[in-house]
């Protein structure tokens, strides 16, 4: 597994990033060397924050924490990536038996390997055409946290959502 670091306000010591490249190998054990890791390190007023993900074959495992030490945010970042791979370790194996990119072997079962996915409610929508900003507007007036429309710029279909922050992300559909 590759691992590429960034750093968003803030200057990462040699030390850190160290630290997150064998923390972090870890889980190289679970993917083929192909596979990368992209891992931002950022500072959010008195907390440092580490985010982390993994693109393996079209399944994408993230993760993030924050802590007052970027040493402790790294160890959360890989007990929940860790989490992740062995909740869904059968749902992964049926999906990617015939991938080389996953070491389903290594990756350790879950305590609770019954657990199921149950959709519980479903709802069909018509999609419409607008642009970004009134796609939040619809959004707001629902008062949903996300709203699917056919943006009428790129003749796609995307998601506007409100962040924890209180801004807007968009989620942009590529084929």
């Amino acid at each position: 597994m590759k691992i590429i670091i960034t750093s968003k306000n803030l200057s990462s010591s040699d030390y850190l990033k160290d630290a997150i490249e064998k923390k972090l190998e870890r889980l190289s054990k679970y993917f083929s060397n192909d596979i990368i890791a992209n891992v931002m390190v950022s500072a959010e007023s008195d907390k440092q924050k580490i985010e982390a993900t993994i693109n393996a074959g079209g399944t994408i495992f993230r993760a993030e924490e924050s802590a007052n030490v970027a040493y402790d945010a790294i160890d959360g970042v890989v007990d929940k990536l860790s989490s992740q791979m062995s909740r869904f370790k059968t749902k992964l194996q049926r999906k990617h038996k015939d991938n080389k990119g996953f070491m389903f072997g290594e990756i350790p079962d879950y305590d609770n390997e019954t657990e199921e996915i149950t959709v519980v409610k479903k709802k069909k929508m018509e999609i419409c055409p607008m642009n970004t900003e009134e796609a939040v507007m619809q959004m707001e007036l629902l008062g949903h946290a996300f709203f699917v429309f056919m943006n009428m710029d790129t003749e796609s279909v995307n998601v506007v959502y409100k962040r924890k922050n209180g801004n807007y992300g968009l989620i942009e559909t590529v084929y």
